[in-house]
């Protein structure tokens, strides 16, 4: 019993690492954008944000998977902004191949302090992207995006 005890725990750890595949997620909390986005002054870079609740987030995520694989240079950054746990969070991560990017998941509920702060123009909605270009033009996309015109943005922005 004890032997099954020892190797039951081996395996449940070793699979909580594939699980997160050495990624952790950040805490995001109200007063990190500026010190988010002081990083990538200048350059361009994708902001988007998301929920693991969110439908089209969620069928979405796979083919910010697919531009990653295509753009391994890019600059995007994922913030998650549903109230659910960083394991969900990781999973899905996992499941879309973008574990290794810059993630963030919202320390503290969702609420329009937070997301003032981000953009007063946004009004909370997921999917929801920033297209920054490097001289700091910022393209707001709401809903799911048209990734053959994402390419497009970021081939000229980029």
């Amino acid at each position: 019993m004890k032997k099954f005890l020892i190797v039951f725990t081996c395996l449940f750890v070793m699979m909580q690492s594939v699980m997160a595949g050495g990624e952790t997620v950040k805490p995001y909390q109200k007063g990190d954008w500026k010190t988010l986005m002081k990083p990538y002054a200048g350059q361009t870079v994708i902001i988007h944000f998301w929920g693991v609740t969110c439908a089209p987030c969620a069928k979405e995520m796979p083919l910010w998977g697919k531009f990653l694989a295509q753009n391994k240079n890019a600059n995007i950054v994922f913030i998650q902004v549903d109230d659910v746990s960083s394991e969900s969070v990781i999973k899905m991560l996992n499941i879309a191949n973008i574990s290794s990017s810059a993630s963030y998941t919202l320390a503290t509920p969702f609420d329009d302090s937070l997301r003032y702060e981000i953009d007063p123009k946004w009004r909370g909605e997921t999917p929801f992207t920033l297209l920054i270009d490097r001289n700091g033009k910022v393209i707001r996309k709401t809903g799911s995006l048209d990734f053959d015109k994402l390419k497009q943005w970021y081939s000229q922005a980029g």
